[in-house]
């Protein structure tokens, strides 16, 4: 789609970065529909036509551009490698990006809170991202998908013939669309490099970073750091209350009333006989009978 223009064609720079990425290899197998796009085979790989590949992103680019609201545009990939891409993709053009598990239903269920209408719909690989296909097949939306040679490029409307299986690979293709879909809009000029560089859309294992710890100096305490009386409480030396003498563990005071003596208790119930061996004059057999006459 370059139509010959000098500004359009292939640079130098351009062919560096695809053929380094790894770009032009593409599987053992070959899918029909996609044996246009192979130059040649070398040692069951198939060698893709980089130029070709530059022609199809151009049309995809060109596609894209013509949107009027950017946000209509919604880019999709379930696959790890191209994640990282998708979102900074979705970043740099405006576009809706749907990084991970595709919900069964976000083209066609109208009840779920995730239902979207886009008017594009671009995809990283066609056999994870199979169920967004399908479900936009049903919608009408028109697909771009980059495809490996031996890809399924059934309900694919624009295929980018490109390595899918290389982590480079599909960060430096979102990376040219997505630098060619800002030119074409006009945000980048053509004379100037951008300033965004490829390996921001290259996908990134998460490693945790080793937690540095302090050494913890081996000091052997001595005989004085145990014989030595413990320190003074900061709130003490504060409000001028610091003991003489170390301060030691003290029960708590008790909540319940003081304790009578047994012995005091007994007194003043009796009257003050408190020998329970003195002897009783009284006699046993005598009349206690009252009258009350």
């Amino acid at each position: 789609m370059s139509g010959g223009l000098k500004v359009l064609a292939l640079q130098k720079e351009d062919v560096t970065k695809m053929l380094a990425a790894g770009t032009h290899l593409g599987a053992g197998n070959c899918n029909f529909q996609m044996l246009s796009y192979v130059f040649k085979k070398r040692n069951d790989v198939s060698i893709i036509d980089v130029k070709k590949t530059w022609e199809k992103l151009l049309l995809a680019a060109r596609v894209i551009a013509s949107i009027e609201n950017p946000s209509d545009v919604c880019v999709i990939s379930s696959r790890n490698y191209g994640q990282r891409a998708v979102l900074k993709f979705a970043l740099h053009t405006g576009a809706t990006a749907i990084a991970g598990r595709f919900t069964p239903g976000t083209f066609t269920n109208q009840i779920q809170a995730a239902f979207k209408e886009p008017r594009l719909l671009v995809v990283t690989d066609p056999s994870a991202d199979h169920q967004a296909i399908m479900e936009s097949s049903y919608v009408n939306i028109p697909v771009i998908a980059f495809c490996n040679t031996d890809s399924p490029t059934k309900y694919v409307d624009i295929a980018i013939p490109c390595n899918i299986k290389s982590i480079h690979s599909v960060g430096l293709m979102w990376w040219l669309l997505a630098r060619e879909v800002r030119r074409m809009r006009g945000d980048t000029p053509r004379t100037l490099e951008w300033d965004v560089m490829p390996d921001l859309y290259f996908f990134r294992e998460e490693t945790k970073e080793e937690e540095e710890t302090p050494e913890v100096p081996d000091v052997q305490p001595t005989q004085e750091t145990y014989n030595a009386a413990p320190a003074a409480d900061a709130f003490a030396v504060a409000a001028g209350e610091v003991a003489a003498e170390p301060n030691t563990m003290i029960a708590p005071a008790s909540t319940f009333p003081p304790k009578e003596e047994w012995a005091t208790t007994t007194e003043a119930t009796t009257g003050g006989a408190g020998d329970w061996g003195a002897e009783n004059t009284a006699e046993w057999g005598a009349d206690t009978t009252v009258s009350w006459e």
